[in-house]
């Protein structure tokens, strides 16, 4: 089904502007770029992040017994299937319904975030890299292809495999959830939030997880994370051909966010890889240097 983009019904209009304030209230985690999405389908995108970000808040409540924070979970999946049969009983999720039957949305990347939020209540820790890309894929992926789906260039339930696009958006997506967790990785620790550095990754390099919480930085913790860098940027090179893949409306959302990211990446370099005591942040500045060569690679 393409995107339908007839106005929002009047009877919507206060559920949508509900999902726009949450995205608001929260615009350092709201992404930038998504600012510069296509207009017609940001009331769309202003939903998929109200219920992306409440559900976050649900897995990351202080002070909530595991139990009582999945059982939140559970209940805003059963809110999401009723939404997938038009049956929206929150302001979140009438705006949901609407998506989804206007534009041929499937819910299963929506139930692939719910996933990894369930992910972060009961999985403090990974042993591998694979398991670590196996939670960016219900993590980071689906957005992708949900915004892909939204702009009418790939049905976010497609085969990447199949499509190259899905893959690109698959490897781009992975690649900014990676450097988010490398940019946060102090903040992290110390909040008492999930570990997201592979043990095997550790053990490698001789770093603990004491090492980490206490945010003792050291010759090891460096060499680690300048190979968790290297890494995440093949993520990102894979994922290139998708910024002038897609129509010139999303291009620019994409190739801001990819410059973006490969432009924390240098900044963790320059740092040493020190992120335990210093979390990384885009200046203004580098913010428009980024939106300048996102803008020169749009037009060519």
């Amino acid at each position: 089904m393409a995107p339908s983009w007839r106005p929002l019904p009047s009877r919507l209009r206060e559920d949508f502007r509900y999902c726009r304030e949450i995205a608001r209230q929260h615009g350092e985690n709201f992404p930038v770029a998504s600012l510069l999405a296509p207009w017609r389908i940001r009331p769309y995108l202003f939903a998929i992040y109200a219920f992306a970000r409440t559900a976050d808040d649900f897995a990351d409540l202080p002070g909530r017994e595991e139990n009582e924070r999945l059982m939140l979970l559970d209940d805003w999946s059963r809110r999401l299937q009723g939404a997938e049969a038009g049956r929206g009983d929150h302001p979140i999720f009438r705006a949901l319904a609407h998506v989804m039957a206007e534009t041929g949305l499937p819910a299963a990347p929506l139930h692939h975030l719910l996933t990894a939020f369930r992910m972060d209540v009961t999985e403090k820790r990974y042993d591998t890299h694979a398991q670590l890309e196996e939670y960016c894929r219900y993590s980071a992926n689906p957005v992708g292809r949900i915004v892909l789906h939204l702009a009418g260039e790939a049905h976010a339930a497609g085969d990447g495999r199949r499509d190259p696009k899905l893959a690109w958006s698959d490897d781009l997506c992975t690649a900014l959830q990676l450097v988010n967790h490398w940019q946060d990785l102090g903040l992290d620790a110390a909040h008492g939030r999930p570990l997201y550095l592979p043990r095997e990754v550790m053990e490698r390099f001789g770093v603990t997880e004491e090492m980490i919480v206490q945010r003792r930085f050291s010759a090891g913790v460096a060499e680690m994370m300048m190979s968790l860098v290297e890494g995440t940027r093949d993520y990102f090179q894979r994922g290139e051909p998708l910024l002038t893949a897609v129509g010139r409306p999303l291009r620019l959302e994409l190739g801001l966010t990819w410059e973006a990211g490969m432009e924390l990446l240098r900044m963790i370099e320059a740092q040493g890889g020190d992120t335990l005591r210093r979390r990384p942040r885009l200046s203004r500045p580098q913010w428009l240097g980024a939106l300048w060569r996102a803008g020169s690679r749009a037009v060519s």
